[in-house]
């Protein structure tokens, strides 16, 4: 049986004709019918886009996520060709806290860690990707092959690395710009036979 709604109208079933019902309800009997049970909840769009901070607005970002309450977890990296492995990575880091933000290595750095081939997908690629997970709730891209500048911008309340890391062997100046802040650092780790390098091979066997 099709959803109804009180509804002024016609003793015979024709479409509705109000502008501002252009999702296929119709009247019958007095009633207005909807073709599906959320038919006529209201539509709330997403802008994947939105979520993409440019350096100049992440300390207003910051500050906004700090008054709101929530806890920030940040992670970073290059995400050159996503997959299994980082979608994974990035779902337990975001359940680390209550939101996450993702700093994205820029091209150029992405070339100094990685070399002259990478990466596959420019930046604004890769963020719009990211941007689009439902996990992450910011991407914000930095020149830097470290990530200290962007930690100390940032301010998290948790960073989370991913790999073998511990304490001793994390970076220490990414270390000290989180831990002066009041942060402090989780380590996850990756899931095995998962990396953009493995992936690679396999389609250059192709």
């Amino acid at each position: 049986m099709l959803p109804f709604r009180q509804a002024s109208g016609f003793a015979k079933s024709r479409p509705s004709n109000n502008p501002a019902n252009p999702r296929g309800c119709r009247r019958i009997l007095g009633l207005e019918a909807c073709a599906t049970p959320l038919a006529c909840a209201t539509i709330r769009r997403v802008n994947f886009l939105e979520k993409i901070i440019s350096w100049e607005s992440l300390p207003g970002w910051r500050e906004a996520m700090r008054a709101s309450g929530r806890k920030l977890v940040v992670t970073n990296g290059c995400f050159d060709l996503l997959h299994l492995g980082h979608v994974t990575y990035l779902e337990s880091a975001r359940n680390q806290g209550d939101a996450l933000l993702l700093g994205l290595n820029g091209d150029d750095s992405v070339r100094r860690l990685k070399g002259q081939l990478r990466p596959v997908n420019p930046e604004a690629d890769r963020a719009a990707v990211l941007a689009a997970l439902q996990s992450v709730d910011g991407v914000c891209i930095f020149a830097e092959t470290t990530a200290t500048r962007f930690l100390a911008a940032a301010q998290p309340d948790i960073y989370v690395k991913g790999g073998d890391y511990t304490l001793d062997t994390v970076n220490q100046d990414e270390r000290r710009a989180v831990e002066s802040a009041g942060g402090r650092i989780v380590i996850l780790p990756f899931v095995p036979g998962k990396s953009t390098t493995a992936l690679l091979e396999k389609i250059s066997r192709l």
